[in-house]
């Protein structure tokens, strides 16, 4: 992380700057012109994670500034969401003279929504005992006088919830309200505003959609039960154990009625398409009643198989949201034999860094 580089008077210049980059890195599939959703240039993270730093009675956060090449105090972090940065405070007031809090401390992780709430994950180099719960505890009830928090302490092979795991985030996507259990430890956009942006960019994409949409790699459901509204059905495929649970919350708490979540891998699913395997997780699935003619796709940074990329070649269209431009160029190339990029965009999900999201929808040529 370069701290120095992160000024909101130079935000602006920043994102053009991986403007040109991104349209320059895509030019040889001659897209349309691209759309660019930019960020807050401060307080827009809802997620945040600091080292802990012990000297002598004094105890704060810090992280590794790449540029300096050290190890850098925080007391705010510009970046963090305005909860964030005022539980920073609060929270190191509580843990600074408690030595059952602060022993052997090396990290604090938080986790907020723009909906008010936030969890607090206390990392520790030693095993959690009574004492620890009991001050937790306390520190809890003091601090919910001001906060809507909860607390979570972690330690080799331990974990104590003190009373839940998750936060609920709550987001207003083209003027409805769509609520999202988002779990501890578990992927979840950290730009909330800019996510907000994305799923509605998705949803235009796909209006007027006709039949079914397949997505693979679809989390707690994020992208699911947003585009939900443009289909007849909607099957989606995810692997982590804690993401699925977490979509079958939220598919119930949206009451969404027409998606369906199974428990697989992207490249599982391929092969039962493909018909190369059954798997008992597809009992009781009727596959071929699916008339699905667009696919949605959100995979890791290291992009698609080989074999899931024939899979989507079946499909009208693609929509692909891309965490990595180099993996999804390198998919672009096998994609576009078949299809044409009709739609193309930025998402600034982390400013003052090189990282870039982005979402192409194709089109069968």
């Amino acid at each position: 992380m370069n701290l120095a580089a992160m000024d909101p008077k130079n935000y602006d210049a920043q994102l053009e700057q991986k403007r040109v980059k991104l349209e320059a890195a895509f030019a040889e599939f001659t897209p349309p012109s691209l759309e660019v959703f930019g960020s807050e240039p401060a307080h827009y993270r809802m997620r945040a994670e600091f080292r802990v730093w012990h000297d002598g009675d004094d105890l704060y956060y810090y992280m590794f500034d790449k540029a300096l090449n050290e190890k850098v105090r925080c007391e705010q972090y510009l970046p963090a969401g305005v909860l964030i940065n005022e539980m920073m405070t609060a929270l190191m007031e509580e843990l600074r003279p408690n030595h059952a809090l602060r022993f052997k401390l090396f990290q604090v992780d938080f986790l907020s929504t723009l909906s008010g709430e936030i969890l607090v994950s206390l990392l520790y180099h030693r095993q959690l005992n009574d004492e620890w719960r009991e001050e937790a505890e306390l520190m809890k009830q003091r601090l919910s006088k001001k906060f809507n928090v909860n607390f979570i302490g972690r330690a080799r092979k331990q974990k104590i919830d003190l009373d839940k795991d998750f936060v609920v985030e709550s987001l207003t996507v083209n003027g409805k309200e769509l609520q999202y259990k988002q779990i501890e430890n578990s992927f979840t956009q950290p730009n909330a505003k800019v996510s907000i942006k994305m799923l509605e960019w998705a949803i235009s994409t796909t209006q007027n959609s006709t039949g079914d949409l397949l997505e693979l790699y679809c989390g707690n459901g994020n992208f699911s039960i947003a585009l939900a509204q443009n289909f007849e059905r909607v099957l989606a495929t995810e692997l982590a154990k804690p993401s699925v649970d977490a979509a079958q919350y939220n598919i119930a708490i949206n009451d969404v009625h027409n998606l369906q979540i199974i428990r697989m891998s992207a490249e599982d699913f391929s092969d039962a398409m493909a018909k190369k395997r059954r798997y008992r997780r597809l009992e009781g699935i009727d596959l071929d009643s699916y008339n699905c003619n667009t696919i949605f796709v959100d995979p890791p940074r290291a992009g698609i198989d080989d074999n899931t990329l024939s899979l989507m070649q079946n499909y009208d269209r693609i929509l692909y949201i891309s965490c990595n431009p180099d993996t999804l160029k390198a998919n672009l190339t096998k994609l576009s034999e078949t299809h044409k990029i009709t739609r193309f965009a930025l998402f600034d999900q982390f400013p003052y860094t090189d990282h870039m999201e982005s979402g192409v929808l194709l089109e069968r040529k």
